[in-house]
């Protein structure tokens, strides 16, 4: 049998360690019976107790008779009710807690985007509707209204630029003239700039010492540029 994971294994322990003496020993009897052969000494280890009272404990569980077992499962159904169930107006009220706090795109109506955080909502429910939620649920909900953060965009310019769309019309005209005269028109592409330097890179190397870069890396202190490009 595989190891359980470390903290798998500790919830297990805490869990054997809340019992009684009895539920203990039957507790560590069926975690062992689910893994068959080897799970009472694998069992033994992760719960802290001897293979002896694994092994009772498997034995009794064994020889319950079918009645008792049915009667200790849960019924189908069982269990903590949905968050949608207990409010059956929560989809409302969230919608509500939205209504001044989104923003959509305009080229897709099904997008949509909040300035609040899953916290806020959480508390905003609790406190405005009474609805207390946990974080999961919220996310729930941001997911199947199509609510989602948004994110920040490098397009605000820091100064205005003369002339600064007319080198794409030109290209443009360029690109509409040798079309139409049939000529073959090779496309590049270009990426990044690279300064060439003593510079911090990403990634990791493998080397006997640590390599030390320059602290800063301005743009300045390049010894030449280069410019990846491919057609």
């Amino acid at each position: 049998m595989e190891p359980s994971p470390p903290e798998i294994a500790q919830s297990m322990k805490r869990f054997y360690e809340s019992l009684s003496e009895k539920d203990q020993r039957r507790y560590a009897g069926i975690e062992a019976l689910k893994y068959g052969h080897g799970g009472r000494s694998s069992i033994a280890r992760v719960l802290g107790c001897s293979r002896r009272t694994v092994s009772k404990g498997a034995k009794e569980v064994s020889q319950w008779p079918k009645a008792e077992v049915d009667r200790r499962m849960r019924i189908p159904g069982g269990g903590r009710t949905s968050s949608q169930e207990s409010w059956v107006d929560i989809d409302e009220k969230f919608l509500h807690v939205l209504h001044d706090h989104t923003a959509g795109d305009p080229m897709d109506a099904t997008v949509r985007w909040t300035e609040l955080t899953v916290g806020e909502i959480g508390k905003a429910l609790q406190v405005d509707h009474g609805i207390p939620v946990s974080q999961s649920v919220v996310r729930t909900l941001l997911k199947k209204h199509n609510s989602r953060r948004r994110k920040a965009h490098k397009k605000q310019t820091m100064k205005a630029v003369p002339h600064r769309n007319e080198p794409c019309e030109n290209m443009q005209r360029l690109k509409a003239e040798e079309e139409a005269a049939g000529n073959p028109m090779v496309s590049m592409d270009t990426k990044k700039k690279a300064y060439v330097g003593n510079f911090s890179r990403e990634g990791h190397g493998s080397t006997l010492e640590a390599l030390r870069t320059s602290d800063p890396d301005f743009n300045s202190f390049a010894e030449g540029v280069i410019i990846p490009h491919s057609l």
